[in-house]
């Protein structure tokens, strides 16, 4: 077997981890442990590039939320077993290829303030190490021997599939609407959210009323995150965020704050986005007077409003489990969610 790179810690080493989030995964922190060392033995191949290329993008990955909600929301629906860490596992790698292939369609030159996997290694390396990857994942469903779990999972990656198509054909277009908008974010990120949630409920066989509410829980906390993640594009300090600031606006992505504003500003802004982002003709400066007009527009406010309407049907979701650490911790991180800076 080729040697594999050592994962580094869930989070970068010059980002202290939020509080909320801490707790959370203090709570699993034995089936964290455990889900890191099958990420680590899963990524093993012969191939060198293989375990070299998914290490360097894994360690890059952030804070493993989707694993994470997966393993406390099957804590708090009562389960003692181990089945819950493999799923992490593959849902942890089905993450990650989303993440590469992410890069190769944006071109992207970094992945958390490091070299993204395309520019490191190139666009064909990151592309079939990524298929490498979604294979693991589907492999780890497969020894689960649920017949749920794989609907769950194999139901959840089409529609990630389809939101990653609806986003290219979006990309640069500054007439998409709100909607057209949340109907990618709800495919491409709260999918696979509320499928790690609901897989909590399925391997504790919950009721199907308990099933229902983690899916409904995880769904609404991924719309609010990436919301949220769309306004740090434009409002979060580059050092804590771990990414250039003004990413999106450089490629031209068209998110929740742009459209906000286009819909608000006069002719001479809307010229301005068209431009900037369809065109993509930027200059110096242009970034700044994008900052500016979002703010002035009430975008940036208006954008956390919304994530917080969806924060609070997440919360209500969980109303259902009685009171417990772990439902503590995860009320707790809706709020990191939605008030984080980075």
């Amino acid at each position: 077997m080729a040697q594999i790179l050592a994962l580094s810690p869930t989070k970068p080493p010059h980002r202290q981890e939020p509080n909320a989030l801490a707790a959370l995964t203090a709570l699993i922190a034995d089936d964290m442990m455990a889900v890191n060392e099958m990420i680590l033995q899963r990524m093993s191949s012969q191939v060198p590039l293989i375990p070299h290329l998914a290490a360097h993008i894994i360690a890059s990955g952030g804070k493993r939320l989707r694993p994470v909600l997966l393993m406390a929301c099957a804590r708090l629906c009562g389960y003692q077993g181990e089945r819950h860490r493999k799923l992490a596992a593959a849902i942890e790698f089905i993450h990650t290829t989303t993440l590469l292939h992410d890069d190769v369609v944006d071109e992207s030159d970094l992945r958390r303030g490091r070299a993204s996997a395309n520019a490191r290694f190139g666009n064909q390396a990151a592309i079939l190490v990524g298929d490498f990857l979604y294979s693991r994942a589907f492999q780890l469903m497969v020894e689960d021997g649920s017949i749920d779990v794989l609907r769950i999972l194999a139901s959840a990656s089409s529609v990630i599939s389809e939101g990653e198509v609806l986003q290219l054909a979006a990309k640069n277009d500054c007439t998409m609407s709100e909607q057209a908008y949340l109907e990618i974010i709800r495919a491409k990120t709260a999918e696979l959210f509320a499928a790690a949630c609901r897989i909590g409920a399925v391997v504790a066989a919950r009721p199907s009323a308990e099933e229902e509410a983690l899916r409904t829980f995880g769904l609404n906390l991924g719309i609010a995150f990436q919301i949220i993640d769309d306004v740090l594009d434009y409002d979060a300090e580059q050092t804590r965020l771990g990414k250039a600031l003004g990413d999106d606006f450089r490629e031209g992505k068209i998110t929740l704050p742009v459209i906000l504003a286009m819909h608000r500003g006069p002719e001479s802004e809307r010229a301005f986005w068209q431009r900037t982002m369809t065109e993509l003709k930027q200059k110096e400066g242009d970034l700044a007077f994008a900052q500016d007009t979002l703010r002035r527009h009430g975008a940036l406010h208006d954008c956390i409003e919304r994530a917080r309407h969806y924060g609070t049907i997440a919360r209500d979701a969980l109303g259902l489990f009685p009171a417990s650490p772990i439902k503590t911790a995860l009320l707790d991180t809706i709020s990191f969610t939605i008030e984080r800076r980075f």
